[in-house]
């Protein structure tokens, strides 16, 4: 869609410093041919709305007969969230799921109760060299959900809304904002966009969700006179108006948020969950390895391998 009367910004430098309730200067991590930078969680911000992890991965360069190949492994009490700037990722899943992902699209995992899925260099990208570059996100089930059969979605770029005006390109993936709805099913109101916006132009965040968050990709942006570069995540406090402007050089950003839930979350490697209990139970059923018995099955098409749970992390 063209010119939305919810994207006119206000004046950037209306905003004080303080408004930037939380900076976080992701984590870079070697994951053996490519590097993730988490975001989130942070020491001092669990979660932004429901979005409890947040990972760039790459930029990466493969070359002929390389690629990733993260082998099946289980989640519970989330939904996965797989968005790609360049390169592709074929992921299967326990529910049957064989999709291709490639950039612009949306593959949309919920695990509920649980689900194994794995995620690979399709073969084509191994064929000659391959780049990888792009975000997943985990957001955190509320407790009606937590318990539900897991479910897999995928959405294509020309299925998830354009919003432009001037100097700015925003893709929704997930939610609502800007009266636009993302095609996806969700369980808690949640925005998530992919933003672009030209040398000077300014973007106003949504005001009418309660927890609100930007990660830098590319460029750079100012808020309230202060400049922050790519690889840094802004959170927001909460009914403030927000507009950020890019750099000389443009930017492009993820904006996050949503309603935060009603308590924080426990974590444990690829689990979340509202109680210990939950996740001591899956780190019990993955151990026994009693695929369809129970939690967990493997992929109905990649079942030769998978991760071990880790003794501790």
């Amino acid at each position: 869609m063209s010119w939305n009367p919810a994207l006119t910004p206000g004046c950037p430098d209306e905003i004080g410093p303080d408004a930037i309730e939380t900076l976080i200067i992701p984590r870079a991590r070697d994951l053996g041919g490519f590097e993730v930078r988490r975001a989130l969680p942070a020491p001092k911000r669990q979660m932004v709305g429901p979005f409890i992890f947040f990972d760039q991965m790459g930029p990466a360069e493969f070359l002929t007969n390389q690629g990733i190949d993260v082998r099946p492994h289980p989640h519970i009490g989330l939904g996965t969230v797989t968005y790609l700037y360049r390169g592709s990722f074929q992921h299967r899943d326990s529910t049957g799921a064989d999709q291709i992902i490639t950039p612009g699209a949306l593959n949309w995992m919920i695990a509920g109760r649980g689900v194994t899925h794995s995620e690979r260099s399709p073969e084509a990208a191994r064929q000659g060299p391959s780049s990888l570059l792009g975000i997943q996100t985990w957001i955190a089930l509320p407790d009606s959900h937590e318990d539900m059969a897991p479910t897999f979605e995928h959405h294509g770029k020309d299925a998830l809304p354009v919003i432009r005006d001037a100097g700015i390109t925003a893709r929704l993936i997930l939610g609502r904002a800007y009266g636009e709805t993302a095609p996806a099913t969700m369980y808690s109101d949640t925005f998530y966009l992919d933003v672009t916006l030209d040398p000077r132009a300014r973007f106003p965040l949504p005001a009418d969700h309660e927890d609100r968050g930007i990660y830098v990709t590319e460029g750079s942006i100012r808020i309230a006179g202060q400049d922050f570069e790519a690889g840094q995540m802004m959170v927001f406090r909460p009914g403030d108006a927000i507009t950020v402007q890019a750099g000389d050089r443009g930017a492009r950003l993820m904006a996050l948020g949503g309603e935060t839930l009603n308590g924080p979350r426990h974590i444990w490697w690829n689990f979340v969950a509202s109680s210990r209990e939950r996740i001591e139970e899956a780190k019990r059923q993955w151990r026994a390895e009693r695929w369809g018995a129970g939690l967990f099955d493997l992929p109905p098409t990649d079942r030769a391998e998978h991760i071990p749970l880790p003794e501790r992390t």
